[in-house]
């Protein structure tokens, strides 16, 4: 089958800028049409997907919106699949699929469909989807320790050939999860989401022609390319190194997984070296090699083209990743995948961290860096089936910056525009009671710019059911930039018959089951704080505890402002604070925000 010429042609800029609009346009409507069709909370609530169109080499055209840790899997999942079939045996109607875990860089649940694009007899493109199957088999709870017991993998296979579809894969899937009827539901909401971007793009060749359309492509990423070299430029020269860690890899408790990193800066070219990242662990924290190079990715985008859409290759050409193979971010086979996104967040955090001297008024402080997000399964107590639920993200703080305060509540930067679980929404599909779900006071990390705000959030179990969690960054607390303090790290506690325990060495429980009445609490981190808390306005003091988001007890002792009991700034008081009187201080009255 032939290919379409790589040789470019003249396209006003017009034209461009309407294909540009067109081509995200066709990535928005994939993702519509998914979340309209989907079975899973997951995927029609927290968005946990990513759509996308690639050209016929599997280089990134356009990524909806999305998760952007899979920036780089998905290309590199199409690129494995042109590669494993060859060109002459790709054809109309195929659809191939794969969730290997090694090739998308992520866990077994992570299902990528991939449909060729054909347009008068010639390949132009490919369109994809990744999204998140709530099960698909394998150990319910526990630590894994290889890559086996995770469910079940298929390779790179043919789902559809020339338009039919391979029952038998089909029958293989289904009788290897739980919930069969939902795990194909979600995979049809797959096919309807590639087909549509398939029907849509083919509607583009041929209103302007693959010439005009391939060439309008071509300048997209040229563009792109030449705003990050040109960002890339205004970092100074040199070599930043940073380092932080992860709690535990879950199996052995509180050894800490060392995150090191070395990014270099010449002229307009960047080098992210992650050598320096922990060696693969044995519990399930580990990724594949194209979440390594997402890290280092997401990072340079944030940096050098944040708002430059749609998301594609042109932006990373002047990156360069130094990454060997066997890291916790370049893991291989047999190593354990199941939690892959927790481990990448830090490093993205970390490498921000390692810039931030240099380029300080476009860093940010640290965040709290996890999902935070438990899952439960049990018998319903309506129809006696099993269900399975993930319970989030939570949301949590993002660190300040040298110019503003760091967003509160929202998802880590792993997670793009993903959605939290709507509490109504799980209240009337599971045997569950949200008791709580609130801003966490002082979670934030102080400074002149204050980070966000993490959350808590309680859960009683209307019915028995066991609940899992594996949450890190407990003891790696979010830090501050430029004198800012470091934020809440993320937290867990479980109530059994009335009773709480708050000791955990960590925030990860396994298989842990709860009677009814009983409760799990999630606490999510803070970011970190920007500049002194000295230097923080008096008047913002005061509204964040009168907010709620700050105690009278944390404007006192860090940011030594005195309120009186209206809340307002007591000036005298927090003069006399401020100048070391605590006598004289201490008579007044600090407002207890009730």
């Amino acid at each position: 089958m032939s290919t379409s010429s790589n040789t470019s042609v003249a396209v006003d800029p017009v034209t461009v800028e309407i294909i540009r609009n067109g081509l995200y346009a066709v990535t928005e409507e994939m993702k519509t049409n998914l979340t309209r069709t989907a079975y899973n909370l997951i995927i029609y609530e927290a968005l946990d997907f990513t759509v996308g169109l690639f050209t016929k080499e599997g280089d990134t055209v356009s990524i909806g919106l999305g998760l952007p840790m899979f920036i780089r899997g998905m290309s590199e999942t199409v690129k494995a699949k042109i590669r494993h079939f060859g060109y002459e045996n790709i054809l109309p109607g195929d659809i191939l699929v794969t969730n290997d875990a090694y090739t998308t860089g992520s866990h077994l649940n992570h299902f990528t469909f991939t449909m060729p694009i054909f347009h008068e007899g010639r390949l132009e493109g490919f369109t994809c989807c990744m999204a998140h199957w709530l099960d698909v088999g394998g150990t319910l709870g526990n630590v894994t320790t290889d890559i086996f017991s995770e469910g079940i993998q298929i390779p790179i296979l043919k789902y559809q050939r020339e338009g039919v579809v391979n029952q038998d894969l089909i029958d293989i899937i289904a009788m290897n999860v739980r919930l069969a009827e939902r795990a194909l539901g979600d995979l049809r909401a797959q096919i309807t989401a590639i087909t549509t971007g398939e029907r849509r793009y083919v509607e583009l060749l041929q209103r302007y022609g693959a010439e005009a359309v391939n060439a309008s492509i071509q300048q997209i990423m040229d563009s792109s390319e030449a705003v990050a070299r040109k960002n890339t430029l205004s970092i100074p020269d040199g070599v930043y190194e940073a380092e932080s860690f992860m709690d535990d890899d879950g199996l052995e408790i509180g050894k800490r997984i060392p995150i090191r990193v070395k990014v270099t800066v010449s002229g307009d070219e960047m080098t992210v070296d992650l050598s320096d990242v922990s060696k693969q662990v044995r519990g399930f924290y580990n990724s594949g090699f194209t979440t390594g190079i997402a890290c280092a990715q997401v990072a340079y985008k944030c940096l050098t083209t944040p708002t430059d859409y749609p998301v594609n290759d042109g932006s990373f050409r002047p990156l360069k990743v130094i990454m060997p193979m066997g890291t916790v971010i370049s893991a291989e086979r047999p190593y354990p995948m199941r939690v892959w996104m927790t481990f990448p967040m830090t490093v993205i955090d970390t490498i921000f961290k390692a810039l931030a001297p240099a380029i300080p008024h476009r860093s940010i402080a640290g965040h709290h860096a996890d999902l935070v997000f438990p899952n439960i399964h049990g018998i319903s107590p309506e129809d006696g089936r099993l269900f399975i639920v993930g319970i989030g993200p939570l949301g949590g703080g993002w660190g300040a910056k040298s110019t503003e305060d760091g967003v509160s509540v929202t998802v880590c930067i792993n997670d793009g525009d993903t959605h939290n679980s709507p509490t109504e929404q799980l209240e009337a599909k599971y045997p569950v009671l949200v008791e709580k779900y609130e801003i966490r006071r002082d979670s934030a990390g102080a400074g002149r710019h204050r980070g966000g705000l993490g959350a808590e959030m309680v859960v009683q179990a209307l019915s028995p059911f066991t609940v899992t969690t594996r949450i890190d960054r407990v003891h790696c607390k979010p830090w501050g930039l430029e004198g800012g303090g470091d934020a809440m790290g993320n937290g867990l506690a479980v109530r059994h018959k009335g009773e709480w325990k708050t000791d955990h060495a960590n925030a990860k429980i396994f298989n842990v089951r709860l009677e009814r009445g009983d409760a799990y609490k999630m606490l999510s981190g803070g970011g970190g704080g920007f500049g002194s808390p000295l230097e923080r306005d008096l008047e913002l003091v005061a509204e964040d505890v009168r907010e709620g988001y700050v105690s009278a007890q944390v404007a006192r002792e860090v940011y030594k402002v005195a309120l009186d009991a209206q809340g307002q700034v007591d000036h005298e008081g927090t003069l006399a604070l401020r100048s070391g009187n605590a006598a004289a201080a201490a008579e007044d009255v600090a407002w207890d925000g009730q």
